[in-house]
């Protein structure tokens, strides 16, 4: 196994064939209405892309592009720094904000380190799963001393990413034929996150991944990345893993399975996963959209009829974020939580 502790070894089904192929793409939108006049055909476009993919680029999204530079720059200098100076602001089960390097995805170690924080701060959250316990907790962010300017420029580009994801909201709400403002009351009080993810260069990629397949559980995802690629999506139509090559300047954006409860299965969440390789770091920044803890997540009341029933029961997000984020932290011995859960037979 070379330098890669057991706890990174995937299962051989799950490991990443690298070899390089050229695959079609998954679809890049030009969020610009100077470039078409018509909004009717970028909600098509962005309909299309939610139904046949679940996941999207977007080009002329109105993140500055300085920013978007300035936040991989300060991600790098804060994973450059020392261990010991990362561990200043490490996370735990108490605080889940922070510097964290041992994640856990479907029980597998993850090969990377990360830095959370809070969109909105503080945020309150239900003190556990337990459906009957209606304690709640204050999550907190921790900043770092160093490095400079670190604090300033996550927030500053958060409040920027914010602005989009409250844009792509309206767009597929107007795709599935809702107000454009369907979904913004949810996240009054949201419990979103953004996220510094460091891959450094691993001696065994055909053994680890950088994140193991998963579904994202919020709403939206969008990520910067940079040009080293790695993120892979697995394919609808024959569920072949397409890499996400990197396009100057553009942003990944994920239906979560939020989305797909909401829309009752006419947009679904789909896996993803993250592969390493032996020569580059790699860096990349998800915003996660995650409503408020007291919304209760169920097909919307305009999406369902006779002929198209509700597929879920409704389930509480806060209780539910709670519940999936206990495997972060370590091995256990059964999958965690999944809105299939919640399905209706």
């Amino acid at each position: 196994m070379g330098e890669v502790d057991q706890a990174f070894i995937q299962s051989i089904q799950h490991r990443a064939n690298l070899d390089t192929i050229e695959i079609e793409g998954i679809p890049l939108i030009n969020l610009s209405l100077s470039h078409t006049t018509d909004i009717n055909l970028l909600v098509s476009e962005i309909g299309n892309a939610c139904k046949n993919w679940g996941f999207f680029q977007v080009i002329n999204h109105g993140v500055p592009l300085e920013l978007l530079e300035k936040i991989k720059v300060a991600a790098k200098a804060f994973f450059d720094q020392p261990m010991e100076e990362k561990r200043k602001v490490k996370r735990d089960e108490v605080n889940p904000m922070g510097y964290y390097e041992s994640e856990h995805t479907k029980n597998v170690r993850d090969w990377k380190e990360v830095f959370d924080f809070l969109i909105k701060d503080p945020t309150f959250l239900p003190a556990s799963p337990e459906l009957e316990d209606d304690e709640m907790r204050t999550l907190s962010n921790q900043w770092p001393e160093n490095p400079p300017q670190f604090r300033e420029v996550c927030q500053e580009y958060a409040r920027e990413v914010e602005k989009l994801g409250y844009k792509l909201l309206e767009l597929i709400a107007l795709s599935l034929g809702l107000p454009s403002n369907r979904f913004n009351g949810y996240f009054e009080d949201q419990l979103s996150r953004m996220r510094l993810n460091h891959y450094p260069p691993c001696p065994c990629p055909e053994l680890a991944l950088g994140v193991g397949r998963h579904k994202d559980a919020g709403a939206l995802t969008i990520v910067a990345q940079d040009d080293v690629g790695g993120l892979q999506v697995k394919r609808k139509s024959d569920g072949v893993w397409v890499p996400v090559k990197p396009t100057p300047n553009a942003l990944v954006i994920n239906v979560g399975d939020i989305i797909q409860v909401w829309s009752n299965e006419a947009y679904e969440s789909v896996e993803h996963r993250v592969v390493v390789n032996s020569e580059r770091e790699r860096f990349s920044i998800p915003i996660f959209f995650f409503p408020s803890h007291y919304v209760m997540v169920k097909p919307l009341e305009e999406l369902v009829n006779e002929g198209n029933p509700p597929k879920y029961k409704p389930y509480n997000f806060g209780k539910f974020n709670v519940a999936r984020n206990r495997s972060n932290y370590k091995k256990l011995e059964v999958q965690n939580i999944q809105i299939s859960d919640f399905k209706i037979i």
